[in-house]
């Protein structure tokens, strides 16, 4: 004899994951791999390039040191980036030519 189905049943079987995965494209490990290999692939200027974080008046004084070693007018020095971190600390970018050509 043929079994009768619960006509409110469905035909197939509904599953859920139990726990979501990450995707590997957004896993921190792999968000950085790719960011280094942007940075990687960027166009290379000729300029050199050195990040400071120093406390307010330490910040000023390696600036105004570095402009001391590298005039402007010789190695095209300049802060090309700056921005205040916690702590009255300083974050910043030098950047310079090489040589003074």
């Amino acid at each position: 004899m043929a079994r009768q189905r619960d006509s409110l049943r469905a035909p197939f079987r509904i599953t859920l994951p139990l726990r979501r995965i990450m995707s590997t494209s957004r896993r921190p490990a792999d968000i950085a791999r790719r960011s280094a290999k942007a940075l990687r692939a960027r166009p290379r200027d000729a300029f050199r390039r050195e990040t400071f974080a120093l406390p307010r008046e330490q910040a000023r004084e390696k600036a105004r040191e570095i402009f001391r070693r590298f005039p402007k007018a010789a190695y095209m020095t300049e802060i090309e980036s700056w921005r205040e971190l916690p702590g009255d600390r300083i974050e910043f970018t030098m950047r310079r030519l090489p040589s003074a050509d």
